[in-house]
Formats: C-alpha cells, sequence, structure tokens
C-alpha cells in the first residue's frame, strides 16, 4: 500500500473511490513503478454502459439547445479547474500510468488547452447560405451535433486523450459517454469530477469504468450512440469498425503509429540527435508519435549512431516523481514486447549499442532505454510499433530509397525529416505517405492542429475547427419563397 493513500493531493475528492452507474465489482489501480495499489474503483458492466447511455440520452436535447455562449462558459470553467488542480492532477497521472512529473504537468497544460479552444469554437459552427440555382429558394447549410458520442481513451495519454475528444464533443452539442483505459481510470474520473464543478448538466458527461470488450460493445450496438470516437491500437480500432457497421455510427480513430525518423547529410546532425531523442523517448516510447524506425543517410550514419547512443546512454531511470527521463512501461506486456523486438533484430544481424535490457535495480517494468543499429528491414521492429524506448537505425543511400522504405508500412500517422535542403524537404513533405510530417523539430501537436493518419493510422482528425465538426452533421434546407 502507498504510504499517503491520497497522493499528497491538495484536494482528496479528486481521487475518487465509486463509479457513476451500477458495478460489479471494484479494479484495483496500481502504481506501475512499485507496485503498489493506488486505489480501488468501482467497475460497471454492460448494465453500466447502457444506463450512461440512458443519461447521456435524457440530457441530449437540453444540452445542444443551449446557447453556445452558455455552453463555451461551462468549459471555460472546467479549463479553469483543470488548471487550478494542475498538479494534483499530475501527481494522480503519475501514481496510475508512471510518467515523469514534468511530462505529466506538461500534459495537464495540453489537456487544458482543448478545453480552451473548443470552448471558443463553441461559437463559430455558423449557418452557411448558398448561393441558389433554383428559383424562388433559398438554401442554408445548418451543423448540427450528431447525438451521443461514446469516447473511448488509452493509457498513455490518460488526460490529454479525454479533454481532446469531450471538449470538441461537447462543444459542438453532444452528450458523451467515457471509456477510459482501465490502467488508468483516476485521471478519467478526476477530470469528471471537475466537469461537474464546472456545471455541466446532469448526463452531459458520462464515465464508465469497466471491461473494454463489454462495455465498448454494448456501445457499438446501440443506436442511440451516434459518433464514436477511439484512441488506441489498430487491431482494436478494426474491431471497433466492424462492430460499429449494424448502427453506421460516425467514426473518428486515432490508431497506432510506426514513425520514420530520416536523417539526410547537411542536416544540422546536433540538432537531429536531440530531436531523435525526444521523439523516441518521450513517455518513455509509449507514444503513438514515437519514432520507431531511423533512417540515416549512409555519409553520416556511424557518425549518427555514435552520437545518437551516448546521447541515450546518459538518460535517467526511475519513479515519475523523481521526474527521470524514463519512468517505467505501464505493465509486463510492454517488457516482453521490447524485449522480444531486441532479441529478433538482433538474431537477424543488428547490433545492441546501449541498452537492452530491464534495470533490476529500479523494478521489474524499468526497460533501460535501448539502441540498435544495423537494423534490416526483415526484423520484426521495422515492420511492428514497439511502443518502449528501443530505437531502430537503418542506413540509407537515396532519396527514392527511404521514402519507399519509410511508405513501406500499414500505419501512416507521422513522420520526422531533417534536411537544410529546401527542395529535399518538400520532395519528402508530399511523397510520404503519413498524415503529419515534422520537418527539423519533434513537436508539432496542439489544440489548432487537425491531428490524425493516413492508411490504418486513423479516420478524421481531431483537433483544430475539424475536431469539432466531427462530431456535427450538415443539415440542408431549401426554403421556396414564391
Amino acid at each position: 500500500m502507498l504510504d499517503d493513500p491520497t497522493l499528497g493531493l491538495n484536494d482528496p475528492a479528486l481521487l475518487p473511490g465509486a463509479g457513476d452507474f451500477p458495478g460489479q465489482g471494484r479494479l484495483a489501480v496500481r502504481d506501475p513503478a512499485s507496485g503498489d495499489l493506488v486505489a480501488r474503483v468501482a467497475i460497471s458492466d454492460g448494465v453500466g454502459a447502457g444506463a450512461a447511455v440512458d443519461a447521456a440520452q435524457a440530457a441530449f436535447p437540453g444540452w445542444s439547445a443551449m446557447l453556445p455562449q452558455d455552453r463555451a462558459a461551462i468549459l471555460h470553467r472546467w479549463h479553469g479547474l483543470i488548471l487550478a488542480a494542475k498538479d494534483d492532477l499530475a501527481r494522480i497521472m503519475v501514481a496510475e500510468q508512471g510518467k515523469p512529473i514534468s511530462e505529466a504537468q506538461g500534459e495537464i497544460d495540453y489537456a487544458a488547452s482543448f478545453v480552451r479552444f473548443y470552448a471558443e469554437e463553441a461559437l463559430r459552427p455558423n449557418i452557411e447560405s448558398v448561393t441558389s440555382h433554383l428559383p424562388h429558394a433559398e438554401m442554408e447549410l445548418w451543423r448540427e451535433p450528431v447525438g451521443v458520442a461514446a469516447l473511448i481513451t488509452p493509457w498513455n495519454f490518460p488526460s490529454a486523450m479525454i479533454t481532446r475528444k469531450a471538449a470538441a464533443a461537447l462543444a459542438a452539442g453532444c452528450a458523451v459517454v467515457i471509456h477510459p483505459s482501465a490502467e488508468t481510470p483516476l485521471s478519467a474520473l478526476a477530470l469528471a469530477e471537475l466537469a461537474r464543478r464546472a456545471g455541466f448538466p446532469a448526463g452531459v458527461v458520462n464515465t464508465v469504468i469497466g471491461d473494454a470488450a463489454t462495455i465498448a460493445g454494448a456501445w457499438c450496438a446501440d443506436a442511440r450512440v451516434r459518433a464514436l470516437s477511439f484512441t488506441g491500437s489498430t487491431q482494436v480500432g478494426r474491431l471497433l469498425y466492424r462492430q460499429s457497421a449494424d448502427t453506421v455510427k460516425r467514426l473518428v480513430m486515432e490508431l497506432g503509429g510506426h514513425a520514420p525518423f530520416i536523417v539526410f547529410q547537411g542536416a544540422d546532425l546536433d540538432r537531429a540527435v536531440t530531436e531523435a531523442v525526444k521523439a523516441k523517448f518521450a513517455t518513455s516510447g509509449q507514444d503513438c508519435l514515437g519514432a520507431n524506425r531511423f533512417y540515416i543517410h549512409r555519409p553520416i550514419y556511424d557518425d549518427f549512431c555514435a552520437r545518437f547512443a551516448a546521447a541515450v546512454d546518459k538518460l535517467t531511470l526511475g519513479p515519475g516523481m523523481s521526474d527521470p527521463d524514463i519512468g517505467p512501461l505501464i505493465h509486463a506486456r510492454q517488457i516482453a514486447k521490447q524485449q522480444a523486438h531486441i532479441d529478433d533484430a538482433i538474431a537477424k544481424g543488428a547490433r545492441l549499442l546501449t541498452g537492452g535490457d530491464v534495470d533490476a535495480a529500479q523494478g521489474p517494468l524499468f526497460f533501460r532505454p535501448t539502441v540498435l543499429a544495423d537494423v534490416p528491414d526483415t526484423a520484426a521492429i521495422m515492420a511492428e510499433e514497439t511502443f518502449g524506448p528501443v530505437a531502430a537505425i537503418s542506413a540509407f543511400d537515396s532519396e527514392d530509397e527511404v521514402i519507399a522504405r519509410a511508405n513501406a508500412s500499414e500505419y501512416g500517422l507521422i513522420a520526422y525529416v531533417h534536411s537544410l535542403d529546401p527542395r529535399r524537404i518538400y520532395r519528402l513533405t508530399r511523397a510520404l505517405q503519413y498524415g503529419m510530417v515534422a520537418v527539423n523539430r519533434t513537436k508539432v501537436t496542439g489544440a489548432p492542429i487537425p491531428f490524425g493518419g493516413m492508411k490504418q493510422s486513423g479516420l478524421g482528425r481531431e483537433g483544430a475547427r475539424q475536431g469539432l465538426e466531427a462530431f456535427t452533421e450538415i443539415k440542408y434546407v431549401c426554403r421556396d419563397w414564391g
């Protein structure tokens, strides 16, 4: 058990112990750094999932009919409450997810930014006039909320993935039912408590904890749920896609990534190494935007490998509250995946430059940041998302070659390019089959940008104006004044 069951929170009420709807048991939430029990949370079954939809469906007419500025005011209050509780929310996140405290604090700022952005966007979906092609006719396009929206969120960003979805749907006038990952329910319940304090009417925001298959399956089958937004693996995304077919839902999916990180001769090598460390090891590598495949131009290959491995070797490991560079992985399955990818790559000719195993002194979920060189394309790590602190490096000889290798993936979320040649940058950004391309930098995300990928990395976009529009329908009205 933790020495302080309140986690040292200023507001212990943000660490709830009960769910919102009928439960069938309790979920134990444990600190991945120590294995200590953090809390036990009531879980719901399919009945609870249905009760959440009942509440949302009942609340939707009143919420959608509310003046946009009144919805915006409540969102602004939620934003203020999130920022005021930043330290507590970050501590909760560290306790259940394990990320370093500075990263957790940064995520709370990121999460709050979506609430503020969509509070402002709530005022902007205006009626659009269409120039008539028919005599005596007046034509308009109205944007209306789709109805109840189901939001299914992952454990790696347990606060920001909720607000990015929920704030957009709420600003559009939808009522929401939220299912967070069973690994990180406490952040979701804390945000729900702050939403209650902000003044959302009863039934507008509903959080359901429990078995993902049971809850998601109930919502996919429920015709009253008109939109489903999911962030998670491509494998689960495909399943939800199939399960939603019978009710023809609006789908927004942010799925897996397998980002290439491409460095050309002539790039600023010091900057490329610094950005490579950021792109690979943020959130301990447990990030869909994480660079997985490092393609380095052969004339600078050895130099990059040496500098990168030296930089990675300096990264620190430890529990999140000590604010290390690398925290624990979320569970033992992630550890097994890192080791399997490393063993497979070495068996196929890769060289281990640093890391490669668990840091037993820290604990069973601490995997040392790892760099592999000379990794062949036949290695599993070059085809599968690692979702951990293992970097795979390979050399390339020509621009056409690296474009083909980078695009040879079912994923298409983000690609990273380092070059100082403007023509080459233009060619790469046009040719790479990715929804986002970062040039000479790593940080590209934020509330004003449409986040999303191509191919099997997802459907639709989150953030920006497009994120709100995903939760609306266009109604065309044609009036005859003849």
